[in-house]
């Protein structure tokens, strides 16, 4: 009934929220690897890089509209566009400001985006449990009423026991007497039962 409390490690709960500050900078570092490597002013590689993520938020677009539109594959694949961007253009500019400015704009966004999804994951979690916790709570009441039905129901049978050996003494004690008389008990009218008998003769 009692399920273990299990903790958490530190890093479960920080990783879901560093990861968009980890993706884009990941993202701006390769760039700029990219860009001491030949990507620097050149526009082949940034017309290519223009194309990849005009494509990538195109896809987004088309699966974000219709009613059997994909918010997931939406989302992802603006995020992709996003990457795209800002790695085309850390990897062609010449400065660090740009890349940095973009960096900074990339990962606030990022962060907005996710503070969405982590607010509806955290009511739909809350909701979650408050569904368990009330399903536990009438569960443990519906076990106490059935604990408090079979204990008086022990009482019961107990005390039904109990009567029928006080019941029982009585009878084996007043056969027992002197003088004790059951054909007289019968003449006054008071019946007399099979059990004394049975007693007599035991």
């Amino acid at each position: 009934m009692n399920d273990p409390i299990v903790a958490r490690h530190w890093l479960a709960v920080i990783a879901p929220k560093a990861t968009p500050a980890l993706a884009t900078s990941t993202v701006l570092i390769l760039a700029r690897i990219w860009n001491a490597n030949g990507a620097e002013h050149s526009i082949g590689n940034a017309a290519l890089m223009t194309v990849l993520a005009t494509g990538a938020a195109a896809a987004g677009a088309c699966a974000a509209v219709g009613r059997s539109g994909n918010s997931t594959i939406a989302g992802t694949a603006f995020a992709a566009s996003g990457g795209l961007a800002l790695a085309g253009v850390a990897g062609y500019a010449d400065g660090i400001s740009l890349p940095l400015l973009l960096w900074v704009l990339a990962t606030a966004i990022a962060y907005g985006l996710a503070a969405r999804y982590w607010r509806t994951d955290r009511r739909e979690s809350v909701a979650y449990e408050r569904r368990i916790t009330e399903r536990r709570e009438d569960h443990a009441h519906i076990e106490r009423v059935e604990a408090l039905r079979a204990g008086a129901q022990i009482e019961v049978a107990r005390s039904d026991a109990a009567y029928a050996e006080s019941l029982a003494t009585a009878l084996i004690t007043r056969a027992a007497l002197p003088g004790f008389d059951s054909k007289a008990l019968e003449s006054a009218g008071l019946p007399e039962l099979p059990v004394i008998e049975i007693s007599k003769e035991n």
